[in-house]
């Protein structure tokens, strides 16, 4: 019996002191990855969508705002232990998550896909996305109407939105960084369309005129990119 367990004290001990000699690596491969949010290289110059915004507001609404909300964001995963796999998940458990983790977490992404959908001389709808807009607008017209209203009626800060739910379209808005992905928000659906209504967005060039900024952010939308996510 003494023989017996002499051999099991030596195997264990050889395991353990294998175990210590391999490195953290590879178990590092056998452990999920926590989240972390990233920021879309910026896809033209800062001074691409002159005049409609300008070059400076650009550079510190990119390299300053939306770095930050990156930064903040990821702080908050790794000091919460925030163990979602994927932004669609973070988003679908916004109302478990901390003011900071939501907040930043929305900035983030919000940022990320604001940038996507400008593009110098971005001109208009055409296509399926256009037929999309008429099917569900009546036209074009109309439905920049709804979504400047619902931009210009955005008390304080905040993002205005076009939306796919299931097959149809919807125009609203959301307070903050808040986006209609996640579960707290009244309006819900696939982003397709977004406006910052954030006064850091425009304030630089337009100072309080909100409607102006609005009315030539319009010349910057980049249609083909709402159409990719339509789908």
């Amino acid at each position: 019996m003494e023989t017996i367990n002499r051999r099991k004290f030596v195997k264990q001990t050889l395991t353990a002191t294998a175990a210590l000699a391999v490195p953290a690596s590879a178990f590092a491969e056998l452990i999920t990855p926590a989240l972390q949010f990233s920021q879309v290289a910026l896809p033209y110059a800062a001074n691409a969508l002159e005049p409609n915004i300008d070059a400076l507001t650009m550079e510190i609404h990119y390299g300053k705002h939306h770095t930050a909300y990156i930064k903040n964001v990821n702080d908050a995963i790794a000091a919460e232990a925030i163990n979602f796999a994927t932004e669609k998940d973070f988003f679908a458990n916004t109302s478990k998550l901390s003011a900071k983790a939501r907040n930043n977490g929305g900035g983030a992404w919000n940022h990320n896909f604001f940038w996507q959908v400008m593009k110098p001389n971005g001109g208009a709808p055409t296509g399926k996305i256009a037929d999309a807009i008429n099917g569900t607008f009546g036209s074009v017209d109309k439905f920049k109407e709804q979504f400047t209203q619902a931009a210009m009626t955005r008390f304080g800060s905040g993002w205005a939105w076009l939306v796919k739910d299931g097959n149809t379209l919807k125009v609203g808005s959301t307070p903050n960084q808040d986006n209609p992905m996640m579960d707290v928000s009244d309006l819900k659906g696939t982003p397709l369309l977004a406006l910052d209504v954030w006064e850091h967005a425009y304030y630089l060039k337009y100072q309080n005129k909100r409607n102006e900024y609005v009315a030539n952010w319009w010349n910057v939308v980049n249609w083909d990119e709402v159409a990719k996510r339509l789908n």
